[in-house]
């Protein structure tokens, strides 16, 4: 592992082509060297470089080396997904009485808005400075089913009191279900590491969402007590991942507190380093995904090997297959609406 290189500096550069399309990575960062690099294609977050409590600054974020391996490999590393991201049973989902069907891609079912989402797609660059940059992207009436003509953008900025501030926003000329999210997977030691299977997880959610074997919730909202998803007091992430239905998390959990307010969600940190990283949300649930489908034959960035659970994708969300469970907070977007998503990670340190 190598924790002390010095982290990029502000640029916009080149990154590569699709197509016809080119990809353009902007990198961001604050005067105190907090900083990361994103690029076009999926909107989607590339590096994140912070300090552990000596000062030595790490990678924090699972991703590869070049825009050919983001294509070719799933996972959606660092991506903005959507139009509704997670999963929807079988595709299918009805509106005023109208019946939708999406392009599925996962055993029958619709995962992260159809094979062709948001993750897929080269946004536009609308705005961008040394610590802000703002992609737009417009998603047409039908595309992957989805009924509506949805105009979506997603804002990074890191702000001088070391936070990442991700926004989603999006409006619609049509009724239709919109979930966007950020699909980064990461490591509080740095993505050269390890598993975070030591790492600690604190999650502000007494209940989470049980799933059938295609991962579809059941629509039971079930009590964390007394069973693996507890993560209410901070514990290690392996500690209780053999007992889980699938042998790893891959699990909507549902927030504590009124969604539409920003509030603490979950604490993600490493004993060994000092780092902590505090995730606020306006969200009504968080999936967490310790990286199950990884078993160490990826080599991710600089050729480091990817073992399971070498990183943890944290989701804030809708709740999954919301638009077929009325009693799930709504995933519904009216013309005349303005989807508004934030997250906020602060990054601090422990005294060691």
């Amino acid at each position: 592992m190598t924790d002390s290189i010095v982290p990029p500096e502000c640029a916009r550069d080149h990154y590569g082509t699709i197509g016809q399309l080119p990809v353009e990575a902007v990198t961001i960062k604050n005067t105190r060297g907090l900083t990361a690099r994103v690029i076009s294609y999926g909107a989607r977050l590339v590096e994140f470089w912070a300090p552990d409590r000596d000062g030595h600054f790490a990678d924090l974020v699972l991703g590869w080396d070049t825009l050919g391996d983001y294509v070719a490999n799933r996972g959606c590393f660092g991506a903005t997904c959507g139009r509704f991201a997670n999963r929807i049973a079988g595709g299918r989902f009805s509106l005023d009485g109208r019946d939708f069907q999406i392009t599925t891609n996962e055993g029958g079912n619709a995962l992260h808005g159809g094979p062709q989402g948001f993750d897929k797609c080269v946004w536009e660059i609308k705005a961008s400075d040394d610590d802000v940059v703002v992609f737009a992207l417009t998603s047409a009436d039908g595309d992957m089913g989805f009924p509506g003509k949805l105009h979506a953008e997603v804002a990074y900025r890191i702000t001088e009191d070391d936070t990442l501030e991700i926004a989603f926003s999006a409006e619609t000329d049509a009724p239709t279900v919109v979930n966007i999210v950020n699909h980064a997977y990461w490591n509080m030691a740095g993505h050269d590491s390890g598993d975070t299977l030591g790492q600690m997880l604190k999650i502000n959610a007494r209940s989470y969402l049980p799933v059938d074997a295609g991962k579809i919730p059941t629509g039971e909202v079930a009590p964390v007590a007394g069973t693996p998803f507890d993560f209410r007091e901070a514990k290690p992430i392996g500690r209780d991942i053999a007992d889980t239905p699938l042998g790893y998390y891959d699990n909507n959990f549902c927030l504590d507190g009124e969604r539409g307010t920003l509030r603490e969600a979950l604490v993600m940190s490493d004993p060994a380093s000092g780092r902590r990283m505090t995730l606020a949300t306006t969200e009504a649930g968080v999936q967490v995904y310790t990286a199950g489908h990884l078993d160490g034959s990826q080599r991710g960035k600089g050729g480091a090997p990817y073992p399971k659970a070498a990183g943890v994708a944290i989701e804030t969300q809708t709740w999954p297959d919301a638009p077929n469970w009325p009693d799930f907070p709504s995933a519904r977007l009216d013309p005349g609406q303005s989807y508004d998503h934030r997250m906020a990670f602060r990054f601090t340190t422990d005294a060691s």
